[in-house]
């Protein structure tokens, strides 16, 4: 089953539509009954986490009958879905609500991603911020690109410019490596210019798409959080792979991962962080 540029364009619309009729409306207005835990105090879902999965979902059934969906809040209910993304000719991978937790405090940092997958392979990813309105755009082999709200301007993504480590900005996550790993690492992020953590991954691969963006470091692999952002990435001109230097799949749920701006800059990144 192909996936084509149009099909993209119209998915980014999909995301648009959630974030305005499912996200908005329901930003720094939740109950708390409309709150619930998952498995920790920081992995939370809320209402807005649902009605825009449902309405994401619906609309990418009906435009591709046959397909698989896995969106974060179905995953959870039935984790088997995971297994089948690498063998359908078309998945797709939905984040409804990418930032739960700063949605729910009231923080404005949060997004809606979605990606293709084509027998194994990502395809086409969208990533939209329901702020400012604007969506990130990754098509495999032509190119990555913003689009502010209306599609009036459109911005071609590159990656940073490469820079030894201790120039390096670096959004790193360590808070899911297990110990000691954790603490090593923790304790060499001084070798680095800055870090930071959004909580939120949709705006972590738009910065680092960007040429002021930062590097990436992840432990914990759910597609839905990597896969558009990754091609995003792929695209804007960076290099990527797990720590051990084998590459990344959406079927992929361990092994990390490290998104830097070329070869060279994610083998020093390695090396300053985890050898």
């Amino acid at each position: 089953m192909a996936f084509s540029m149009d099909d993209l364009l119209w998915m980014g619309k999909v995301l648009q539509a959630a974030g305005q009729a499912e996200l908005m409306p329901r930003f720094n207005r939740l109950a708390p009954d409309q709150i619930a835990r998952k498995t920790s105090a920081f992995d939370v879902v809320t209402l807005a986490d649902e009605r825009s999965e449902a309405a994401i979902a619906s609309d990418l059934a009906r435009r591709f009958p046959g397909a698989l969906i896995v969106g974060e809040e179905a995953a959870g209910r039935d984790p088997e879905l995971l297994e089948r993304i690498g063998g359908r000719d078309l998945a797709f991978v939905v984040d409804p609500l990418d930032g739960t937790r700063n949605f729910a405090s009231g923080l404005p940092l949060f997004g809606v991603m979605a990606a293709a997958v084509v027998r194994g392979e990502i395809m086409a990813g969208a990533i939209h911020d329901p702020v400012t309105g604007s969506t990130a755009y990754a098509f495999r082999s032509g190119g990555a690109w913003l689009e502010h709200e209306g599609g009036g301007r459109r911005i071609d993504l590159r990656v940073a410019a490469p820079v030894p480590p201790d120039q390096m900005d670096g959004v790193i996550g360590t808070n899911y490596l297990p110990e000691p790993l954790r603490t090593r690492v923790n304790q060499r992020l001084s070798s680095l210019s800055t870090t930071c953590w959004l909580r939120c991954a949709a705006h972590e691969y738009r910065l680092a798409a960007a040429r002021q963006g930062p590097a990436l470091f992840y432990n914990k692999l759910m597609p839905w959080d990597h896969a558009a952002g990754w091609l995003l990435h792929r695209e804007a001109g960076g290099h990527s792979a797990h720590f051990d230097g084998s590459p990344f799949l959406p079927a992929h749920m361990s092994g990390g991962l490290i998104c830097a701006p070329d070869a060279r800059s994610w083998r020093d990144l390695k090396a300053a962080l985890l050898d």
